[in-house]
C-alpha cells in the first residue's frame, strides 16, 4: 500500500470539517476524489500531503508513519517522496521554465549538472523542449501546468498529488492533460491522487470516491 490513511479528522474552529476519514491507495494507481465545494477534499489532500496536519488519525506514506516525523524531517520527506500539482500552477515568474523544473532538485541536494539534465528530459517528455528558456509569462496556460507537473516530478516521488488541475483550462487543453496524467504513470510508476469536479477525468481513473459533509458518500 503506498498511501494509507484511517480515521483523519480535522476542524477549523468549531467547523468539523473531516470527520474520520479512512483512504488507501495503491502503488502506481490513479484515484480520484470528487464532491461539491465545501466537502472537504482539499483539506484532506493537504493532509494526505503532509502541508497540513489531522487532528487525529494516522497517515503512512510509502511505508513511513509520517505522523511521528519532526518538522525538518517531514520537509525533507515531502521533497523527496511528494510531488504537487495545483490548479493555478505557482510558477515563479523571474525564472525560466527550466529554472522552474529545477527548484525542488536543488533543494533537495542535487548537483546542478543532474538538476538541469532531470528537468530537461522532464521538459523533453511533456513536448516542452523548445520553450525550456521561456518564462511563464510566454507560455500558455496548457504549457505552464505542463512545466509545473515536471516540476512536480523532478525529484521521482512516490505520489502525486492534484487539486483541481485542470479546473481554468480549455476543454481541448483540458483532455490533453488528463490523458497526460495517465501516461506519466505508465512511465513513471507514481500513484497519483487527483481532486478534481471534472466527470470526465474522474472516470478515466482507477477508482473514484465522493465525499460528502467530510466523509466519503456512495454517490
Amino acid at each position: 500500500m503506498m498511501i494509507e490513511a484511517k480515521g483523519i479528522e480535522k476542524s477549523f474552529g468549531s467547523l468539523k470539517v473531516l470527520k474520520g476519514i479512512d483512504f488507501c491507495a495503491d502503488r502506481s494507481e490513479v484515484v480520484s476524489i470528487m464532491g461539491a465545494s465545501g466537502a472537504g477534499k482539499s483539506t484532506l489532500l493537504h493532509i494526505l500531503g503532509t502541508l497540513s496536519s489531522p487532528d487525529s488519525g494516522s497517515l503512512s506514506i510509502d511505508g513511513t508513519d509520517v505522523s511521528g516525523l519532526g518538522s525538518k524531517t517531514l520537509s525533507e520527506f515531502r521533497n523527496r517522496k511528494i510531488g504537487f500539482v495545483f490548479q493555478f500552477h505557482h510558477l515563479l515568474p523571474e525564472f525560466t521554465s527550466l529554472e522552474n523544473v529545477m527548484i525542488p532538485a536543488l533543494i533537495a541536494g542535487r548537483s546542478a549538472k543532474e538538476a538541469k539534465a532531470a528537468a530537461l528530459r522532464l521538459l523533453d517528455d511533456l513536448g516542452l523542449s523548445e520553450r525550456t528558456g521561456h518564462k511563464p509569462s510566454e507560455l500558455s496556460g496548457g504549457e505552464q501546468q505542463r512545466v509545473a507537473i515536471a516540476r512536480a516530478l523532478v525529484n521521482n516521488p512516490a505520489v502525486l498529488y492534484a487539486d483541481e488541475p485542470s479546473g481554468n483550462l480549455d476543454s481541448r487543453t483540458k483532455a490533453e492533460l488528463h490523458r497526460l496524467f495517465f501516461s506519466l504513470r505508465d512511465k513513471y510508476g507514481q500513484t497519483i491522487v487527483i481532486v478534481t469536479h471534472d466527470p470526465e477525468l474522474a472516470a478515466m481513473c482507477d477508482r473514484s470516491l465522493f465525499m460528502k459533509d467530510g466523509l466519503f458518500v456512495r454517490e
